[in-house]
Protein backbone atom coordinates (compact mmCIF):
# COMPACT_ATOMS: atom_id res chain seq x y z
CA UNK A 1 0.00 0.00 0.00
CA UNK A 2 1.14 3.73 -0.65
CA UNK A 3 1.36 5.97 1.99
CA UNK A 4 0.48 9.85 1.37
CA UNK A 5 2.09 11.79 3.72
CA UNK A 6 0.27 15.77 4.64
CA UNK A 7 3.30 18.57 4.55
CA UNK A 8 2.24 21.47 6.69
CA UNK A 9 2.85 24.60 4.67
CA UNK A 10 5.53 26.71 6.55
CA UNK A 11 5.17 30.61 5.92
CA UNK A 12 7.79 32.82 6.99
CA UNK A 13 6.55 36.32 8.63
CA UNK A 14 9.36 39.11 7.74
CA UNK A 15 8.32 41.79 9.80
CA UNK A 16 11.30 41.43 11.90
CA UNK A 17 13.22 41.79 8.70
CA UNK A 18 11.74 45.16 8.68
CA UNK A 19 12.24 45.84 11.59
CA UNK A 20 16.29 45.81 11.57
CA UNK A 21 15.99 47.54 8.40
CA UNK A 22 13.93 50.30 9.96
CA UNK A 23 16.29 50.33 12.73
CA UNK A 24 19.02 52.46 10.64
CA UNK A 25 17.02 53.62 7.45
CA UNK A 26 18.05 53.22 4.19
CA UNK A 27 17.41 49.33 3.03
CA UNK A 28 19.61 46.71 4.82
CA UNK A 29 18.96 44.54 4.79
CA UNK A 30 17.08 44.26 1.47
CA UNK A 31 13.23 43.27 2.70
CA UNK A 32 13.03 42.21 -1.03
CA UNK A 33 15.68 40.32 -1.43
CA UNK A 34 14.95 38.17 2.06
CA UNK A 35 11.46 37.34 0.73
CA UNK A 36 13.13 36.36 -2.45
CA UNK A 37 15.94 34.05 -0.51
CA UNK A 38 13.57 32.78 1.76
CA UNK A 39 11.34 30.76 -1.21
CA UNK A 40 14.57 29.92 -2.99
CA UNK A 41 15.68 28.55 0.55
CA UNK A 42 11.78 25.87 0.22
CA UNK A 43 9.60 27.52 2.68
CA UNK A 44 6.31 28.01 0.81
CA UNK A 45 4.85 31.33 1.97
CA UNK A 46 6.46 34.50 2.81
CA UNK A 47 3.99 36.44 5.84
CA UNK A 48 3.87 40.04 6.17
CA UNK A 49 1.25 41.91 8.95
CA UNK A 50 1.29 45.91 8.39
CA UNK A 51 0.38 48.20 11.38
CA UNK A 52 -1.13 51.45 10.95
CA UNK A 53 2.15 52.92 12.71
CA UNK A 54 4.48 50.93 9.90
CA UNK A 55 6.71 50.36 12.45
CA UNK A 56 7.91 47.27 10.24
CA UNK A 57 6.04 46.60 7.34
CA UNK A 58 5.20 49.18 5.39
CA UNK A 59 2.49 49.19 3.36
CA UNK A 60 4.61 50.10 0.43
CA UNK A 61 6.40 46.88 1.22
CA UNK A 62 2.93 44.98 0.57
CA UNK A 63 2.86 46.47 -3.00
CA UNK A 64 6.52 45.80 -3.96
CA UNK A 65 5.90 42.29 -2.35
CA UNK A 66 3.36 41.07 -4.48
CA UNK A 67 5.65 40.71 -7.91
CA UNK A 68 8.60 39.01 -5.59
CA UNK A 69 6.16 36.44 -3.88
CA UNK A 70 5.76 33.51 -5.86
CA UNK A 71 4.58 30.92 -3.61
CA UNK A 72 1.51 32.17 -0.78
CA UNK A 73 1.39 35.65 0.21
CA UNK A 74 -0.53 36.20 3.10
CA UNK A 75 -1.42 39.32 4.52
CA UNK A 76 -2.23 39.89 7.99
CA UNK A 77 -3.83 42.97 9.72
CA UNK A 78 -7.16 44.32 11.59
CA UNK A 79 -9.77 45.58 8.63
CA UNK A 80 -9.66 48.62 9.50
CA UNK A 81 -10.37 50.72 5.98
CA UNK A 82 -6.32 51.91 5.19
CA UNK A 83 -5.57 48.01 5.72
CA UNK A 84 -9.07 46.58 3.71
CA UNK A 85 -7.58 48.80 0.34
CA UNK A 86 -4.27 47.79 0.92
CA UNK A 87 -5.51 44.13 0.42
CA UNK A 88 -7.77 44.75 -2.43
CA UNK A 89 -4.86 46.26 -4.68
CA UNK A 90 -2.25 44.00 -3.61
CA UNK A 91 -4.22 41.12 -4.33
CA UNK A 92 -2.49 38.68 -2.03
CA UNK A 93 -2.98 34.25 -2.03
CA UNK A 94 -4.61 34.92 1.61
CA UNK A 95 -5.94 37.57 4.30
CA UNK A 96 -5.21 36.73 7.75
CA UNK A 97 -7.74 39.44 9.60
CA UNK A 98 -6.26 39.88 13.49
CA UNK A 99 -7.94 42.11 15.70
CA UNK A 100 -5.00 43.94 16.90
CA UNK A 101 -4.92 47.30 19.17
CA UNK A 102 -3.48 50.29 17.26
CA UNK A 103 -0.11 50.51 18.89
CA UNK A 104 0.03 46.75 20.34
CA UNK A 105 3.44 45.42 20.42
CA UNK A 106 2.16 42.06 19.06
CA UNK A 107 -1.05 40.04 18.74
CA UNK A 108 -2.41 39.05 22.04
CA UNK A 109 -6.02 37.95 21.59
CA UNK A 110 -8.51 36.27 18.70
CA UNK A 111 -11.37 37.28 17.26
CA UNK A 112 -14.56 37.13 19.12
CA UNK A 113 -16.72 35.81 16.31
CA UNK A 114 -19.86 36.14 18.21
CA UNK A 115 -19.52 39.65 18.71
CA UNK A 116 -18.06 41.02 15.66
CA UNK A 117 -19.80 38.15 13.48
CA UNK A 118 -21.43 40.69 11.23
CA UNK A 119 -18.67 43.11 10.94
CA UNK A 120 -16.65 40.02 9.93
CA UNK A 121 -19.07 38.27 7.32
CA UNK A 122 -18.90 41.71 5.73
CA UNK A 123 -15.29 42.10 5.08
CA UNK A 124 -15.08 38.76 4.29
CA UNK A 125 -17.04 38.77 1.79
CA UNK A 126 -15.98 42.08 0.16
CA UNK A 127 -12.43 39.81 0.14
CA UNK A 128 -14.42 36.72 -1.37
CA UNK A 129 -15.83 39.24 -4.15
CA UNK A 130 -12.09 39.68 -5.00
CA UNK A 131 -11.04 36.35 -5.18
CA UNK A 132 -8.30 36.68 -2.17
CA UNK A 133 -8.85 33.14 0.24
CA UNK A 134 -9.64 34.25 4.09
CA UNK A 135 -8.49 33.27 7.23
CA UNK A 136 -9.67 34.66 11.34
CA UNK A 137 -7.07 34.49 14.19
CA UNK A 138 -8.91 32.58 17.24
CA UNK A 139 -8.03 31.38 19.98
CA UNK A 140 -9.22 27.07 20.57
CA UNK A 141 -12.53 28.46 22.01
CA UNK A 142 -15.06 25.86 20.29
CA UNK A 143 -17.76 28.73 20.66
CA UNK A 144 -15.26 30.60 18.98
CA UNK A 145 -14.85 28.03 16.45
CA UNK A 146 -18.76 27.73 15.60
CA UNK A 147 -18.96 31.38 14.99
CA UNK A 148 -16.12 31.55 13.00
CA UNK A 149 -17.34 29.43 10.42
CA UNK A 150 -20.73 31.33 10.67
CA UNK A 151 -18.99 33.91 8.98
CA UNK A 152 -18.02 32.33 5.83
CA UNK A 153 -13.73 32.28 6.52
CA UNK A 154 -12.16 30.22 4.33
CA UNK A 155 -9.94 29.08 7.21
CA UNK A 156 -8.91 29.88 11.10
CA UNK A 157 -5.78 31.10 12.45
CA UNK A 158 -5.02 29.10 16.19
CA UNK A 159 -3.47 31.48 18.52
CA UNK A 160 -0.68 29.32 19.96
CA UNK A 161 0.91 31.74 22.74
CA UNK A 162 -0.81 29.84 25.26
CA UNK A 163 0.39 26.40 23.98
CA UNK A 164 3.98 27.41 23.41
CA UNK A 165 3.74 28.89 27.29
CA UNK A 166 2.80 25.63 28.45
CA UNK A 167 4.99 23.42 26.24
CA UNK A 168 8.25 25.61 27.46
CA UNK A 169 7.01 24.55 31.32
CA UNK A 170 7.19 20.90 29.64
CA UNK A 171 2.89 20.70 29.79
CA UNK A 172 2.55 18.76 27.35
CA UNK A 173 -1.69 19.06 27.97
CA UNK A 174 -1.52 22.51 27.34
CA UNK A 175 -2.35 20.84 23.26
CA UNK A 176 -5.58 19.76 24.01
CA UNK A 177 -7.71 22.88 23.71
CA UNK A 178 -6.24 22.92 20.45
CA UNK A 179 -6.84 19.26 19.14
CA UNK A 180 -10.58 19.66 19.91
CA UNK A 181 -10.57 23.19 18.80
CA UNK A 182 -8.78 21.63 14.81
CA UNK A 183 -11.21 18.17 15.26
CA UNK A 184 -14.38 20.65 15.28
CA UNK A 185 -13.01 23.21 12.48
CA UNK A 186 -12.24 19.99 10.39
CA UNK A 187 -16.47 18.67 10.83
CA UNK A 188 -17.19 22.49 9.57
CA UNK A 189 -15.33 22.15 6.83
CA UNK A 190 -12.65 25.17 7.99
CA UNK A 191 -9.34 25.36 6.80
CA UNK A 192 -6.56 25.27 9.86
CA UNK A 193 -3.47 27.66 10.05
CA UNK A 194 -1.57 28.47 13.22
CA UNK A 195 0.86 31.17 14.48
CA UNK A 196 2.62 32.67 17.45
CA UNK A 197 5.65 31.78 19.45
CA UNK A 198 5.84 28.58 17.45
CA UNK A 199 9.51 27.81 17.52
CA UNK A 200 11.68 24.97 16.29
CA UNK A 201 11.25 23.48 19.53
CA UNK A 202 7.82 22.91 19.80
CA UNK A 203 6.46 23.17 16.13
CA UNK A 204 6.92 19.32 15.68
CA UNK A 205 5.24 18.40 18.36
CA UNK A 206 2.36 20.86 17.38
CA UNK A 207 1.93 19.77 13.70
CA UNK A 208 1.76 16.21 14.72
CA UNK A 209 -1.25 16.50 17.21
CA UNK A 210 -3.20 19.13 15.31
CA UNK A 211 -5.62 16.76 12.60
CA UNK A 212 -5.68 18.96 9.31
CA UNK A 213 -3.05 21.51 10.20
CA UNK A 214 -2.39 23.27 6.89
CA UNK A 215 0.19 26.14 7.48
CA UNK A 216 2.17 27.85 10.02
CA UNK A 217 3.28 31.49 10.00
CA UNK A 218 6.44 31.96 12.09
CA UNK A 219 8.57 34.77 12.08
CA UNK A 220 10.08 35.95 15.58
CA UNK A 221 11.46 32.80 16.53
CA UNK A 222 12.34 32.17 13.45
CA UNK A 223 14.57 34.86 12.74
CA UNK A 224 16.39 34.59 16.17
CA UNK A 225 17.11 31.42 15.82
CA UNK A 226 18.63 32.60 12.28
CA UNK A 227 21.01 34.43 14.34
CA UNK A 228 22.67 31.33 15.19
CA UNK A 229 22.25 29.36 12.65
CA UNK A 230 21.87 30.83 9.47
CA UNK A 231 18.33 31.73 7.59
CA UNK A 232 18.39 28.96 5.02
CA UNK A 233 19.46 25.98 7.56
CA UNK A 234 16.45 26.81 10.12
CA UNK A 235 14.01 27.25 6.95
CA UNK A 236 15.32 23.85 5.85
CA UNK A 237 14.93 22.32 9.95
CA UNK A 238 11.33 23.96 9.72
CA UNK A 239 10.30 22.03 6.73
CA UNK A 240 12.05 18.66 7.68
CA UNK A 241 9.81 18.80 11.56
CA UNK A 242 6.77 19.97 9.38
CA UNK A 243 6.64 16.69 6.92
Amino acid sequence: MVKFFRMTKLSVNINKIATLRNARGGNVPNLLQVAADIQQFGANGITIHPRPDERHIRYQDARELKPIVYTEYNIEGNPQHNFIDLVLECKPTQVTLVPDAIGAITSSAGWDTLKFQGYLTEVIQEFHRNGIRTSIFVDPDLKIIEGAQKTGTDRIELYTEAYAHHYSLGNFAGIEPYIQAAKLANELGLGINAGHDLSLQNCKFFAENIPGLLEVSIGHALIAESLYMGLESVINQYLALLR
